[in-house]
């Protein structure tokens, strides 16, 4: 699956960190990313971030991660959370029309 977006995501995540702020998921995601997002939910085409959010975020939580925030790829029509643990950044993939997550990754 392809991010394009991954550096800028990485270093807002690491100059957060570095200064012990939560980072928001608003700073994460390109207007790019924003305006194909809006359209797809408005399309009817995939589910709103605040939904997948609300899936996926208690679940890491409850394993101790840190949310840091989103990244959306309009090509595969997916979301990608970054969490933190210890350090350890774990990537989570979840479709973006149905909601399931694709993959887990550190």
């Amino acid at each position: 699956m392809m991010f394009r977006l991954l550096a800028p995501l990485a270093a807002v995540s690491l100059l957060a960190s570095s200064v012990g702020a939560p980072v928001a998921h608003a700073q994460n995601v390109s207007g790019d990313e924003q305006r194909a997002a809006r359209k797809g939910v408005r399309d009817g085409k995939v589910l709103p971030l605040k939904e997948i959010e609300r899936r996926v975020v208690p679940q890491m939580q409850a394993g101790g991660m840190e949310y840091l925030g989103p990244a959306y790829d309009p090509i595969a029509k997916a979301y990608r959370l970054k969490f933190i643990k210890n350090g350890k950044v774990t990537f989570v993939d979840i479709d973006a029309q149905s909601g399931q997550i694709l993959s887990r990754s550190q």
